[in-house]
């Protein structure tokens, strides 16, 4: 396979999180590819549950909206939202919630809202969905996203989903069933967070990048762990799944 590009790299690395896991919500884009690769590889048992009111799906092509009639492909179940949201969501019963994010702070709280003052926003976003609810109830939380300075950022300009909101205490004050934010993948590394205080670490950087990558994409003080790691390169497998079978006309992978 030919060298592959920093999306193919962000894809990969967040499908091999996922090893191990068995309920996965998860929503369209690099997320949607990511859980797809990792049903091919990593995770083969594992059931999808989309906000449409989708269980157990297994998508035939790329969907194109998270109303696309081929997320109901081969799935256990398809029912109403209002099921969806009550019975497994809010029944405890999913794994993992993968989010994506326009911006993140140091304790994994997302903006998918705005970006700029509410009132007059340079950028309207589309808004929370349901990626509020999965950031409360899912016992964890995978965050897929493209990473820069402006995305990884010292104060959010809207909390559309709780991440660990000031530190680790804060959100275990909420009550919340779920743990949070426990996995951020970006184009430059993978990221975990501090059980004291709920802040980011640098765990691992991918194949060319650097720590100094890391934190000039970063607009806080970035903790990098200790025992730093390198991500392994994408197999042949994994970029043939994702450049033949995933998204072979490049719309979410091409750059």
């Amino acid at each position: 396979m030919s060298r592959w590009s920093k999306s193919e790299m962000l894809v990969v690395a967040g499908a091999r999180a996922l090893e191990g896991r068995r309920v996965c919500f998860v929503g369209i884009g690099l997320p949607n590819i990511a859980v797809a690769l990792a049903q091919r590889t990593v995770a083969p048992d594992i059931e999808l549950i989309y906000e449409s009111g989708v269980y157990g799906a297994r998508p035939a092509r790329l969907p194109l909206s998270i109303g696309d009639p081929c997320l109901v492909t081969g799935a256990t179940a398809a029912m109403s939202m209002v099921e969806l949201f009550s019975h497994y969501l809010q029944g405890g019963l999913v794994d993992v919630g993968f989010l994506g994010a326009a911006q993140l702070d140091r304790y994994g709280n997302i903006n998918t809202t705005v970006i700029g003052d509410y009132e007059r926003p340079k950028v309207r976003l589309p808004g929370s969905g349901g990626a509020c609810e999965i950031a409360i109830n899912a016992r964890e939380v995978f965050v897929l996203m493209r990473q820069s300075a402006r995305s990884f950022v010292e104060r959010i300009d809207f909390r559309t989903s709780p991440g660990n909101l000031g530190g680790a205490a804060l959100r275990a004050a909420q009550g919340w069933q779920g743990l949070g934010p426990s996995v951020v993948v970006t184009d430059l590394g993978r990221y975990g967070f501090d059980p004291d205080t709920g802040e980011m670490v640098l765990l691992a950087v991918h194949p060319g990048a650097e720590v100094e990558d890391a934190k000039a994409a970063t607009g806080w003080d970035l903790k990098v762990a200790d025992d730093l790691q390198v991500t392994p390169d994408p197999t042949d497998t994994e970029l043939r799944l994702i450049r033949e079978e995933l998204d072979p006309d490049g719309v979410y992978v091409k750059g």
